[in-house]
């Protein structure tokens, strides 16, 4: 081999190292994918069949990626003129000055529903070690100052449909039973958890219905079928998507519109579109 045809080839290798790079920093991170999928609720009332329910989860507001896309996307968002939008925790990254402020400018631009919205906190959102409950004030207000009902271990009916908040697993105020002790199975309820590990806690008294959870970012990084590296959970079933766990309950899990780093791969951010219909 001539040294020309070494330097060649030599190049060549190095820029297709580079692509997949360059893709995962500065390409899937902001390519928003809108998942839909249909959401069976026992017990809907007719008059909540074929209505829309979006889901936001894990905006990570910070200094870590550009947040004006998160802006942007709630643009593309409200295209699907939803009825109910829910927002699943982790709103900030540390929950500084700087990120409130950050943070009221984007919920400027929130997504809201036509019937309701409502949110719950993820562990990001309780500060340094996830104890500072200063900082989760500072957020509510935020999010409630933009007519965000925020569930904490509460729960909430909207015409007939009853959303159920936790508070996050990892914070001091994690108590599901508050609000589980007085879980009514004849009525249509949707339980909002931020972290999916809870599933596996007893906590869910006969509960019988759809969880939805954020959380694991889908790993962020990942090659399907073969690994998923950093997952923030104990059970590493818990990636993303939909997850029947086998005793009437069902899982999803949002793969987030933000991310903890701007790096992504074989993992878009993402706004999940829900049909409600009947069983």
């Amino acid at each position: 081999m001539t040294r020309k045809t070494f330097l060649k080839k030599a190049s060549a290798l190095t820029l297709a190292g580079m692509l997949p790079a360059l893709y995962s920093w500065q390409v899937e991170p902001f390519w928003v994918e809108f998942v839909e999928h249909k959401l069976p609720v026992n017990n809907l009332p007719d008059h909540l069949h074929g209505k829309i329910l979006m889901q936001i989860s894990d905006l990570h507001v910070g200094k870590r990626f550009d947040w004006h896309f998160l802006i942007d996307a709630f643009g593309k968002a409200r295209n699907y003129n939803p009825d109910f939008v829910v927002y699943t925790g982790d709103y900030v990254n540390l929950g500084t000055p700087e990120e409130i402020s950050a943070l009221e400018q984007v919920m400027k631009h929130a997504v809201s529903g036509k019937i309701a919205t409502l949110g719950i906190l993820g562990n990001h959102d309780y500060g340094k070690d996830w104890s500072d409950l200063s900082i989760t004030e500072n957020i509510c207000t935020v999010l409630e100052n933009k007519g965000i009902t925020v569930l904490k271990n509460s729960q909430h009916d909207c015409g007939g449909l009853h959303f159920i908040g936790f508070e996050d697993l990892w914070s001091p105020n994690f108590n599901p039973m508050q609000v589980m002790k007085h879980y009514d199975p004849s009525k249509a309820g949707i339980v909002l958890c931020h972290n999916p590990d809870v599933c596996d806690l007893d906590v869910w008294n006969g509960y019988q219905g759809w969880i939805l959870s954020g959380h694991t970012h889908g790993g962020q990084c990942r090659i399907p079928g073969v690994i998923t590296p950093v997952l923030p959970v104990k059970n590493k079933k818990y990636v993303s998507g939909v997850i029947d766990l086998h005793d009437g309950r069902m899982l999803y899990i949002n793969r987030a519109l933000g991310h903890s780093f701007q790096v992504r791969f074989m993992v878009r951010p993402e706004i999940t579109v829900f049909t409600l219909t009947q069983t």
